[in-house]
């Protein structure tokens, strides 16, 4: 297994790198267009979503490994990437929505959905309205622990505090926010192009994102209930993980080491293995 500081470096995030996918676009519930990438063939298809301000891009490091054997799916939230963004809040039900619009509208019969920081609690929303289809969820570091009263996100005041910078400065504050959280064995130009990259995000859709994807934990615990599909967390292994509190929501943990939160791109083949183990597992049940 790779390291961050060893391993083969991460895919350029270069706009329009879809290595051969097939790219499509469908209209989510609310008629914003969601563009996404298909990639290979069979079942399960694994629909791949990513977190906060960043796009279908960040698991190009999963295209080939899992194309190989599935179809593959990449999606750009509404607002992110090459969507729309004729959207007046940013909710996890609305990108939710656009998850199932694209799964329903490529009639995917069998799917895994796997999310990323925000993707997570995306695709319990996704899932939600697409329960008969789904075989299973995959969080890659969405939650370290859960917590019914939602104290992990903190007071009304901490979260007021928490998003203030990126308010005054936005591309200032979310490239210290990467650097904050990327690890601190990663490399540097990984980390230089991520912050780049989501520093250039719309700042009003990311803002408005950023509020309801920070105070969502009592819905996405109230949303796994209502999925009541197989879930597991892929997480790094500092900070650790409350393994007993995900477990108390049903959600397995899988911790990759000497990773930061941008765990797929510093040690996709790392990543890969994991996923590929939790994939067989929700195919067996």
């Amino acid at each position: 297994m790779s390291t961050p500081a060893s391993g083969p470096k991460a895919p350029a995030l270069v706009p329009g790198n879809d290595r051969g996918g097939r790219v499509g676009e469908v209209m989510s519930a609310d008629g914003v267009p969601v563009r996404y990438a298909v990639y290979g063939g069979g079942l399960p298809a694994i629909v791949f979503v990513h977190g906060w301000s960043c796009d279908r891009r960040y698991w190009l490091g999963q295209v080939d490994h899992f194309a190989a054997r599935f179809t593959v799916v990449t999606v750009d939230l509404a607002g992110h990437g090459e969507s729309g963004t004729d959207r007046r809040r940013w909710t996890m039900p609305a990108f939710g929505a656009d998850v199932a619009a694209v799964v329903t509208g490529l009639d995917l019969p069998e799917v895994v959905l796997v999310g990323h920081s925000m993707g997570g609690d995306v695709i319990v929303e996704a899932a939600r309205r697409l329960r008969p289809r789904v075989r299973g969820l995959v969080w890659a570091d969405v939650y370290r622990s859960l917590d019914e009263s939602g104290s992990n996100a903190g007071t009304e005041e901490e979260i007021a505090a928490f998003i203030a910078p990126f308010e005054a400065d936005f591309g200032a504050a979310t490239r210290a926010f990467v650097r904050r959280i990327a690890g601190a064995d990663t490399d540097p130009d990984l980390v230089d192009r991520i912050a780049d990259d989501m520093a250039a995000a719309p700042p009003q859709i990311a803002l408005d994102a950023m509020r309801h994807a920070i105070t969502n934990e009592q819905a996405a615990i109230a949303g796994l209930r209502q999925a009541a599909v197989p879930a597991v967390a892929i997480n790094p292994g500092s900070p650790p993980t409350d393994i007993e509190s995900l477990a108390r929501h049903g959600i397995a943990t899988a911790v990759l080491p000497a990773v930061g939160h941008f765990l797929m791109l510093q040690d996709a083949s790392g990543f890969n293995q994991l996923l590929d183990k939790v994939i067989e597992d929700f195919l067996t049940r």
